[in-house]
């Protein structure tokens, strides 16, 4: 009778996991928080963004502001204009420049619809947030309806209401104030 052989040792991973389970999707480089306030975000769409490498290198240090970015739509092309990524300290003369205009990469189909809504209603193509996702550069572009001071000022109060209300369950839930 032969000797039973000898099994690898368990990596602690189970056998239905690939790699691609072990780091997370998406890594968030930039939002634009202030786009939710200033704008009613009616849809969003993901898409690419032509991007050169020190850009990317620039991208992954964590360095860039979406802050005064928006989209426009130049013929059958939609350009992400006002989004400002540094320069890359080490890439010397091969260096972009921080605020020019980007090419987002969308699809015919996606140009008209969602580029075209904006443009016949006239709401405005804003980007949300941009992120790596599965090694590439992606933009969650948002079309939004300006919001006037009152409606910002009900959106703060209603969140404001729906946060008391939570701290007080919650101080509920431990026994806080009973005795």
């Amino acid at each position: 009778m032969a000797a039973p052989k000898p099994t690898k040792p368990s990596s602690g991973k189970s056998a239905g996991k690939s790699k691609a389970d072990d780091k997370p999707a998406e890594k968030v480089i930039a939002e634009n928080r202030r786009a939710r306030h200033e704008y009613e975000v009616i849809d969003t769409l993901e898409c690419g963004i032509a991007l050169v490498g020190s850009e990317v290198k620039s991208l992954r240090a964590g360095k860039m502001s979406l802050e005064d970015a928006y989209g426009r739509v130049n013929g059958s092309e939609v350009w992400l204009i006002g989004c400002d990524i540094p320069e890359y300290e080490k890439a010397n003369q091969l260096n972009h420049q921080p605020k020019r205009p980007r090419k987002l990469l969308m699809h015919r189909r996606e140009i008209g619809k969602f580029a075209g809504l904006a443009y016949e209603k006239g709401l405005t193509l804003v980007p949300l947030k941009m992120y790596f996702k599965n090694g590439r550069v992606k933009v969650l572009m948002g079309i939004g309806r300006g919001r006037k001071t009152h409606d910002k000022r009900e959106k703060l109060k209603a969140a404001t209401a729906k946060r008391d209300i939570e701290t007080a369950l919650r101080g509920r839930g431990r026994g806080r104030g009973e005795r």
